[in-house]
Order: structure tokens, then C-alpha cells, then sequence
């Protein structure tokens, strides 16, 4: 036979705390006001909340705490999540053999700790405490942990990592709305583009989520993000770039268009899926870094007057050539800055249009309604152009239309995958173009890469050059005696890589007529080089090592983009 619960009024007439005459006095008005008998008491002050509390926990076979002499430990605090805690004024206590020890204002509370079983799926084994204690402790707590917050954060902002504090206050927070989540990519998307960088890597990995931006080239490591943020972060991309929410086992693309500093820019944004959730990459297209002007792509003088007399030729092929991100759409939209006037009208064929152009007509490559380089070639030669920019040859159907472009009186630009200059006329060759078309279409090819330029702010002289990389661009001692090299020492200008910014090694190959008797003969690119260097070719090597001794960049960089070229020297 179960036991008769005991009546809150009788525990604490026999505890002595409240007089017959009180509590008598207290059951009638609480049965007039409807209202509990423990409020009721508290409010005649006939005794207070900490006595009545202690009853109610002897009334239901409870374990009282006092929160003026209990510390709750701080991992027992991250057992329940905050919004709970605030919620329903509970704390917890402990854990034990999978039960939760938890700390309640009410016994009586049963859709509370329902809500709470359902919530947190575990068992729950409740501990009594005063109500105004409970919701004392917690906000004395809440704002010790946001003090410390704060002060993490700000001492994280300071050192520079901006990603985690945010990081960190979105935590602190415990927000469900998505709120914290936009203001990380406001600040991601923000920060690429203050320091410069190209490109935002976002890269699940197993436990968190990489960050990198690429600067100058390099790719430079974040703040890290913790991998439960991974979900909402990958969303709000998406809402941002206007990509399929709920697709996540297909790539995806789309663009973002922002304003940053007064200035309108433009990400490029792909989505890939692997192994630990889809990758996102962000394209920097700042529409300033096209209107740079000719004269700052990095031309040596004698490269610069060449440039200017093959772009402003009224027909034939210009071809850019160079690996992914060596700059090719930069110089070929500089070119055609340089040639957009009135009297010109200038088309072209680009996959995707990356830059809009005033003046320009600009037509995107789009296969999914059969709208090729090959169709928008065909047609815009009934456009009556002057100049033709075809974003890439990518095969022989679009090198031919090209070519019969240019000897029909187009000026054509287009760029190429070839290691250096001389190598695109046999490439072309390769892709099945008739020599004799190539030989009589092309009138120049400019190969080319970037390589970073020494800060200005800590550049010092490099007392000690790498032999390697000497040996590697054939620089002989004498040549250190007069003309010394730099390296960036790293300082806060420059985020401490000892660079900021890039300028291009180029190699312009002129046609002559014995290029062309070789390119009709099918000669092998190793001749068409030598032929090209006896009628005063600047190789690559040979112009990098030029802004080396200039102080404009270091052995390191041109050793990288013109290496092959410095281990097979003449």
C-alpha cells in the first residue's frame, strides 16, 4: 500500500515555521485566490521561498539544494543546452549511469519534465532548489561565461583571427535562428576580399571545417570552424549563390554579386561534393583588376612596344598562352580595353563571361541549350566585328573557325594550355589544324606567368641566395656582384609572407618567315624556340631573372615558373 503524500501546510506547521493561526489564515486565501499555498505564505511573509522550497522537497521525496553553498561544475553545465536552461529555469547537476541529475524550481512542473525527457532523450533524476536562486545562478553564470567569451574573442580579433571569435560568439550565443551563421559568411566573404585573396576555399574535413584564401597565389590557412557549423554554413552559400538547398550529391554553381567598400563584386561559386560534405569555392572577380592598364601587367619596355604593335594589327591571331591562374583573361581584357573604342566593335566568346566590359558584346558559352564556342563563332562573324576574343581553343572545329576569322580580316584573341610560346603552333598542329593554316593565321604568342612581388614595406637584400635556385636560373656569381637579389623579411603589411602582389614573366614569340617555314614544315617545338631566341625571343627565364636583378620579386618565384626551362639550359 503506497503512502499518503503528507500536506505542504502540515510539514511546515510540525517544522514549527508557520503558526496554526497563519496557516490556517493562508489555506483560506489561497483557496479564495485560487493560488498555491506556498505563494500565498510568501506573500504574507509568514515565512520565505528557500523554507518553502525545502518543504515541497520532503512533500515529494526530493533532494534540496542550496545554490548559495553549491558550486555546479562547468562541464556539468554544457550537459544542457542553453536555450533549455533559460527556458525552463533548470540546471544541471551531474550525470549518472546514463540518468541526468537536474536541479528544478517546480516538482509539480510535469510538462516541463516531459519536454525535458523528450529534449535531452535521457532519464531524469530531479533535485529541488528556490526558484529565484535557480534563475540567479544561471544569469550570474551566463554572464561569466560571456565575459570570458568576450574577452576570447576580443583577444582572438586582436591576434588576428577574426573567424574564430566570431566562431566563438555564435556559440556563446546558442541562437536556433540562422542569424550568427550570416554573419560568419558576411565576415568570411568580407575578410577574402580586404586581404586581397583570389579565391575562398571552404573544405570539410573529418573533425571541422578548413578555411583558406588564396593570396597572390598561395594558399593561405584560416581560422578553423567547428564541424557542426558545417550544415548551415554550406546553406547559407547556397541561398547566397542560388543553388539547389537540397541537393547534395550532384556540383552545383552560381554567382553571388556583392558590395564591399563602395565597390560591386562578383563570386564565382562552385560546390563539389567528397568525401566528409560538399567543398565550396568562392572566385574573387573584382572588377578593378581588368582595368589595371597595359603598362601594369609587368612588360619590360621592349615587351611593352611589342605588345602595343601585335594588339593594334588588323588581323590575324594573338594568342595568350599559360597553366590556370597565370593571368591570360587579365592581359587579353586589358588588350581589349586598350582597343574599345567607337570605331571598333569588338565580340566575344567566353565559358564563363567573368568580367563585364562596357562597349564589349559579351556572349557565355551555355551546352545545355547548344550554345557552344563553335554556334557563337559562326554567328558572330555575321556581326560584322573588328575583333573576335574566343575564351579558349579548346579544339580543332574552334581553332579552324578562328583561324578562317583571321584571314578574312578579324583580329582574333584567344589564349592556350602550352607550357611556353613556341610549343602552341605544334599544339595547334596536334588538334589537327593544317600547318599551313597555322603558319599564314598566327601573327604572335605570348606565354606567361605570375609571380609575386616583394613588399615594399620589408624588402631587404638576400645576403644569402639558395645555391639551388641559382643553379636552377643559371644566375652565376659575378652576375650577384653587380647586381645584388631581395627577399621580403615579413611584416604586418604584407600578413608576414614578405609579398603583396603579382606581376607577370612573360615570352612573346613574333612570327617571321622562318617560324613560318617551320610551323609548315611541322618542326618540332625545340626549333621553333631556338629560331624564335635568334630573332630576339625574351624567354621566360630570361625575363624573370630580368625583375629578379630589378628587385621586383625573388629567385624562388621564378625558379617555380620557369624551373623546366632553367634544368634544360643551352
Amino acid at each position: 500500500m503506497l503512502k499518503k503524500r503528507r500536506k505542504l501546510g502540515e510539514i511546515l506547521y510540525k517544522r514549527g515555521v508557520v503558526p496554526k493561526e497563519k496557516l490556517l489564515e493562508a489555506i483560506r486565501i489561497s483557496h479564495q485566490n485560487h493560488q498555491k499555498l506556498g505563494e500565498t505564505l510568501i506573500q504574507m511573509q509568514a515565512c520565505n521561498e528557500d523554507e518553502i522550497t525545502k518543504a515541497l522537497a520532503k512533500q515529494y521525496g526530493l533532494e534540496y539544494v542550496d545554490l548559495d553553498t553549491t558550486a555546479i561544475p562547468d562541464k556539468s553545465l554544457k550537459l544542457i543546452p542553453d536555450d533549455l536552461v533559460k527556458k525552463f529555469s533548470v540546471l544541471p547537476l551531474g550525470q549518472e549511469n546514463g540518468r541526468l541529475k537536474i536541479i528544478i524550481p517546480d516538482p509539480l512542473n510535469l510538462d516541463m519534465l516531459d519536454m525535458l525527457r523528450f529534449r535531452l532523450n535521457k532519464e531524469l533524476d530531479c533535485y529541488l532548489a528556490s526558484p529565484t536562486k535557480i534563475k540567479t545562478y544561471i544569469n550570474r553564470t551566463m554572464d561569466e561565461i560571456k565575459g570570458s567569451i568576450d574577452a576570447t574573442s576580443q583577444e582572438l580579433e586582436a591576434a588576428g583571427h577574426t573567424i574564430e571569435a566570431q566562431v566563438r560568439k555564435i556559440e556563446a550565443a546558442g541562437e536556433q535562428d540562422d542569424g550568427p551563421v550570416i554573419k560568419l559568411v558576411n565576415l568570411l566573404i568580407d575578410e577574402a576580399v580586404h586581404m586581397r585573396a583570389s579565391d575562398i576555399h571552404i573544405e570539410p574535413m573529418a573533425d571541422r571545417v578548413r578555411v583558406r584564401y588564396r593570396i597572390d597565389g598561395v594558399c593561405i590557412e584560416r581560422d578553423r570552424i567547428p564541424k557542426n557549423m558545417q550544415a548551415p554554413l554550406m546553406t547559407r552559400f547556397k541561398i547566397l549563390s542560388g543553388m539547389d538547398i537540397t541537393e547534395k550529391r550532384l556540383p552545383q554553381d552560381g554567382r553571388i554579386k556583392r558590395e564591399i567598400a563602395g565597390q560591386d563584386i562578383d563570386f564565382r561559386v562552385s560546390a563539389l561534393p567528397g568525401y566528409h560534405g560538399e567543398s565550396m569555392v568562392l572566385r574573387i572577380l573584382r572588377p578593378d583588376s581588368i582595368n589595371i592598364g597595359i603598362t601594369a601587367l609587368g612588360l619590360g619596355q621592349a615587351d611593352y612596344e611589342r605588345f602595343m604593335k601585335i594588339i593594334k594589327r588588323p588581323n590575324g591571331i594573338f594568342l595568350v598562352t599559360g597553366p590556370t591562374g597565370s593571368g591570360k583573361s587579365t592581359t587579353l581584357y586589358s588588350a581589349l580595353i586598350e582597343l574599345n573604342k567607337p570605331d571598333k566593335k569588338i565580340i566575344t566568346a567566353e565559358d564563363p563571361v567573368e568580367y563585364n566590359v562596357p562597349g564589349i558584346n559579351q556572349c557565355q558559352v551555355n551546352t545545355d541549350i547548344g550554345l557552344t564556342f563553335e554556334k557563337i563563332l559562326r554567328s558572330m562573324l555575321r556581326q560584322a566585328p573588328n575583333i573576335i576574343l574566343v575564351g579558349e581553343i579548346r579544339d580543332a572545329v574552334v581553332a579552324d573557325i578562328a583561324i578562317q576569322a583571321a584571314l578574312t580580316g578579324h583580329l582574333v584573341f584567344s589564349t592556350l594550355h602550352t607550357n611556353d610560346a613556341p610549343s602552341a603552333i605544334t599544339r595547334l598542329v596536334d588538334m589537327g589544324v593544317k600547318p599551313f593554316l597555322v603558319a599564314s593565321s598566327i601573327q604572335a604568342v605570348m606565354a606567361q606567368r605570375l609571380v609575386r612581388v616583394i613588399c615594399s614595406a620589408c624588402k631587404v637584400v638576400d645576403t644569402h641566395p639558395d645555391p639551388h635556385y641559382l643553379r636552377l636560373l643559371d644566375i652565376k656569381p659575378d652576375e650577384l656582384r653587380h647586381h645584388p637579389v631581395y627577399k621580403g623579411a615579413g611584416c604586418p603589411k604584407c600578413s608576414n609572407t614578405g609579398y603583396k602582389g603579382r606581376r607577370g614573366v612573360f615570352e612573346i614569340m613574333e612570327m617571321n618567315n622562318e617560324i613560318r617555314e617551320l610551323a609548315f614544315s611541322r618542326a618540332p617545338a625545340s626549333d621553333i624556340r631556338k629560331a624564335a631566341k635568334a630573332s630576339g625571343m625574351k624567354t621566360l627565364l630570361m625575363d624573370g631573372k630580368e625583375k629578379i636583378f630589378s628587385g621586383l620579386t625573388t629567385l624562388e618565384e621564378v625558379a617555380e615558373v620557369s624551373q623546366t626551362e632553367g634544368l634544360v639550359l643551352e
